[in-house]
């Protein structure tokens, strides 16, 4: 009787265990489908940028992620573009120069990403890359930096089912190739929007600034006022102001004599000798994050690049004309003036950038 009751019970689990198996082999795995769905993006009180023949859509953002954070995009499968764009400071590098795949050092200081759907005068420091689509598949081949070729990383991405199937839910069909890397890269990086800093909560009313940052904010965005120091101030918002803190132009921001001058910024783009020295007028915002600072990474510290306008500017023909007008006197900023400056940069900071998982590498 004992014996039987065993047998009865081992019999149950063996057909339990077939039953499962049939289950599992007569279900279907989900299809692979094109998805147009839109992604939607974060902008706030921000304008609704214009993405023209690239609109990010859920599909598209999500594989522009995994490339982001995909390491055979470069040469020897150790490196991402992530690796230089840290999201735990602003999607920037901490270095002053970036390694390469090789060692080789980069030339210029890694650019934050982040509001890329409103720049609309090129990208780089020197404004070499129109879109943000062909910016995006320039490192990759660059020899300083991920030193691959897209032939190798198309080849690369191929062998690998789930970008076959992204590719496949983000364009309709699974065929990889350089363009279409591109354009998923521009979506991600155009979907990094960073707009919830203690700045923004006290324009919308749901914040307060300290006396510090009050102070510092009235600097900000005072003019300089040659003949009148009691009513002058720091003129900063003359290049960043706006709503993303910068006015995407070019400009020589009076780092060295132009005798000094050795990388010659916007004027190799434009052989515009007009242009010596010249390199896009960064965002502010999460400026406290994303040390060091300028294109050659020079200022480590807030306080330093503060010091730089108050009293460092260095003439040169391409000099900008608001910063050569404060030469003869500097801007007079007291030791308080820079603290106070220095604690309103802070509040530009979004916390929630750097921890954000619409942002975080999907790969872990």
């Amino acid at each position: 009787m004992h014996s039987k009751k065993i047998f009865s019970i081992l019999g149950l689990g063996i057909m339990v265990a077939i039953m499962s198996h049939c289950k599992k082999d007569t279900i279907s795995p989900e299809p692979v489908k094109y998805d147009t769905t839109r992604y939607t993006l974060p902008i706030g009180t921000f304008p609704s940028p214009d993405f023209e023949d690239n609109i990010p859509t859920n599909a598209g953002v999500l594989l522009g992620r995994m490339l982001f954070y995909e390491k055979l995009l470069s040469k020897n499968n150790t490196q991402s573009c992530a690796s230089c764009h840290l999201q735990s400071h602003g999607f920037t590098d901490t270095a002053r120069f970036s390694l390469g795949v090789e060692g080789k050092r980069g030339d210029r200081q890694a650019m934050s990403v982040f509001n890329t759907a409103w720049h609309t005068t090129g990208f780089f420091w020197d404004g070499r890359s129109t879109l943000l689509r062909h910016q995006s598949l320039m490192p990759i081949q660059d020899p300083l930096e991920m030193n691959e070729t897209l032939d190798n990383v198309v080849t690369k991405l191929s062998t690998k089912r789930e970008y076959r199937d992204q590719f496949l839910r983000a364009f309709g069909n699974s065929e990889i190739n350089a363009e279409k890397i591109s354009l998923a890269m521009e979506q991600f990086m155009n979907s990094i929007i960073s707009n919830q800093s203690k700045y923004d909560k006290f324009l919308a009313g749901a914040g307060t600034l300290s006396d510090s940052e009050e102070r510092g904010r009235k600097l900000f965005f005072t003019e300089y006022n040659e003949f009148f120091p009691a009513q002058s101030g720091a003129d900063c918002a003359h290049c960043h102001g706006g709503f993303n803190f910068s006015n995407n132009a070019y400009r020589n921001n009076g780092l060295d004599l132009a005798s000094d001058i050795i990388d010659i910024g916007r004027e190799k783009v434009t052989q515009n000798p007009a242009d010596k020295g010249k390199f896009k007028v960064t965002s502010l915002r999460n400026i406290a994050l994303t040390a060091p600072y300028m294109h050659d990474g020079r200022f480590g510290t807030l306080e330093e690049v503060i010091e730089h306008y108050n009293s460092g500017i260095k003439s040169s023909p391409s000099l900008d004309p608001a910063l050569q007008a404060t030469i003869s006197t500097g801007l007079r900023l007291t030791a308080q003036n820079k603290a106070d400056l220095v604690a309103f940069l802070h509040t530009l900071t979004d916390n929630t950038l750097a921890t954000d998982s619409r942002y975080a590498n999907p790969h872990q």
